[in-house]
């Protein structure tokens, strides 16, 4: 919505441009669901059509009597005060407002009617709606001066192959999942012929007990069971999280002139698809009990005795004092008994050890909740990227310099590329989200009252990505001998002959990539490049910090590498 000659125009999707002749906040929303009819299809049969999203300029704004920036009192509470003349315009017409009030993301509505519902959402970019390290390019935003016809066309996009925007891209993230799986359906009774509320088999449905080990420090659970500043221990507390890994280089890897970093694209949707998550409550198994891979949850196992190098992958053996340790961030070998997701334990297993649980908290009605968010932000990524030039059948060569051109081809869709891979990576993220000081320490806080508070979920999405990630790491040095020198989340960093990853990742005699190491290419789980540094940097930066450290998120030196995930 921006004004232009003193005319309120609002752009819309597919470069539409409506005359609005609403003069006032409550008339705006009357407009947008009885003339302008805005909205979008529910995603799912059982699901909920989506509001009307309408993004205000700072000019628009002025027409409709709010302020162009919040002040510090209003941007401590996220929200103008109930007093607000605005506020008291829409209480008058009968619209109300979530508890959240008017802030950056509000909601106007009426209570439904049926099946049919009566709600305008705003978004209002002045305010820090639209946050930069989410929704801009934090290196050179392009937000505050985009012309509100291709703000209209990025965010149009977004919802497009999203979902209309619910929030931060992670608050759409998880809002997402429930789209695609809504906890309930109407069902018609046999006997009266009404219709009741039935819950789905394959959704969240309920807000169920939680598990002390799966817990953050601050939740109500582990009141009094620790002092104020304890750091619980691996076997107190479940670690599974992404790798932060990194090792001083050998003489032969400073021979070699370069090192290369490659990223793995949507490495955390990547991770999602196909893992089977739990849907219910946890059931506590005790006395030793053996391993079940089929069982989501929580593990109380030794894995201290997983050597590495004992292992043969496609029968040659590795060196595992230069590989990370697939059991716990930092890559350092397990000293004991710790808690440890389903996906960790079944791949010592798959490594050919032996476990022996102490106990568990696992979940035995069990589901593929999250392949078809999966697919809905992989064919978002992929399409997106197509825009851009780049396309599923590239590969090698020309891969990479698809995307040595695709961030200056067209620059609202390389923001777009951003927005997907932030709503991948923050709703995985907000099924454990964290007390962030809305209340003290301890208390429960509002996230944990949703049935989409699953640490255990997010922990086994975080388990698959480093195992999948260190099941390639094993590929690759068994195949070329080839060891990486840091790991950081979704990077890796290998010691390279060459300046790209052409000049390093194993091929097969006919040009192929080795089966089960990296791939160049576009789609998720596949690698580009993020970047090439020499070796001598790299000492350089170690020598000036006094020891090693995690090199591999400072290798962005390719623009179209962009941010890592």
């Amino acid at each position: 919505m921006d004004v232009e000659d003193g005319h309120v125009l609002a752009y819309c999707v597919g470069g539409l441009v409506l005359d609005v002749p609403a003069k006032s906040l409550p008339a705006l929303v009357d407009w947008t669901l009885t003339e302008a009819r805005l909205g979008q299809p529910r995603l799912h049969r059982n699901g909920r059509d989506g509001d009307p999203l309408l993004v205000l300029t700072p000019a628009a704004l002025e027409r409709y009597g709010l302020p162009t920036a919040l002040s510090d009192e209003e941007r401590r509470a996220g929200r103008l005060p109930d007093s607000h003349k605005a506020v008291r315009q829409l209480t008058r017409a009968d619209w109300k407002l979530t508890r959240r009030g008017l802030g950056p993301w509000a909601r106007i509505y009426r209570p439904a009617e049926g099946a049919k519902r009566h709600c305008v959402q705003l978004c209002i970019p002045a305010w820090n709606a639209l946050d930069a390290r989410e929704w801009d390019d934090r290196n050179a935003p392009r937000l505050p001066s985009m012309h509100p016809a291709d703000l209209a066309r990025y965010l149009g996009a977004y919802a497009q192959r999203v979902m209309t925007p619910r929030g931060t891209a992670a608050v759409t993230g998880l809002e997402l999942m429930t789209a695609l799986h809504p906890p309930t359906r109407a069902e018609k009774d046999p006997v009266t012929g009404a219709f009741t509320r039935a819950l789905n088999e394959d959704a969240l449905t309920a807000v169920h007990d939680v598990v002390e080990c799966e817990v953050p420090d601050e939740h109500p659970l582990l009141k009094g069971r620790f002092a104020r500043h304890h750091l619980r221990t691996p076997a107190e507390m479940l670690m599974e999280e992404p790798y932060d890994w990194c090792r001083p280089l050998t003489d032969d890897e400073c021979m070699r002139q370069y090192l290369v970093a490659i990223d793995v694209n949507m490495s955390f949707a990547a991770a999602a698809n196909g893992l089977t998550v739990g849907l219910n409550g946890p059931t506590h198994l005790t006395g030793n009990p053996p391993f079940d891979p089929s069982l989501p949850g929580s593990w109380l196992v030794d894995l201290s005795h997983v050597d590495l190098s004992r292992v043969r992958v496609d029968g040659r053996p590795v060196d595992g004092g230069r590989l990370p340790s697939p059991f716990t961030p930092k890559g350092e070998r397990p000293t004991g008994p710790a808690w440890y997701a389903t996906p960790t334990v079944a791949y010592a297993v798959e490594l050919g050890f032996e476990v022996a649980p102490v106990e568990a908290y696992v979940r035995t009605r069990t589901g593929r909740y999250l392949d078809a968010w999966y697919k809905r932000l992989r064919d978002a990524y992929v399409t997106t990227m197509a825009d851009l030039g780049v396309t599923t059948g590239l590969g090698g060569a020309e891969f990479l310099d698809a995307m040595a051109r695709s961030r200056q081809s067209d620059p609202v869709m390389a923001l777009l590329v951003g927005a997907i891979k932030a709503t991948a990576k923050g709703g995985i993220g907000k099924l454990r989200q964290r007390n962030r000081g809305q209340v003290p320490y301890h208390e429960p806080w509002p996230a944990l009252e949703r049935e989409t508070w699953r640490p255990d979920i997010r922990a086994a999405v975080l388990a698959n990505q480093r195992i999948g990630l260190h099941r390639k790491l094993m590929k690759t040095a068994a195949a070329a001998d080839l060891y990486p020198v840091a790991v950081g989340t979704d990077a890796v960093v290998y010691p390279s002959p060459g300046p790209t990853p052409l000049d390093v990742l194993p091929r097969t005699p006919e040009g192929k990539p080795v089966p089960g190491t990296f791939r160049l290419g576009v789609s998720p789980g596949m690698v580009k490049h993020q970047g090439t540094r020499t070796v001598l940097w790299a000492e350089e930066q170690f020598e000036e910090q006094g020891g090693v450290f995690n090199i591999a998120n400072h290798i962005k030196t390719d623009p179209a590498a962009g941010e890592g995930e």
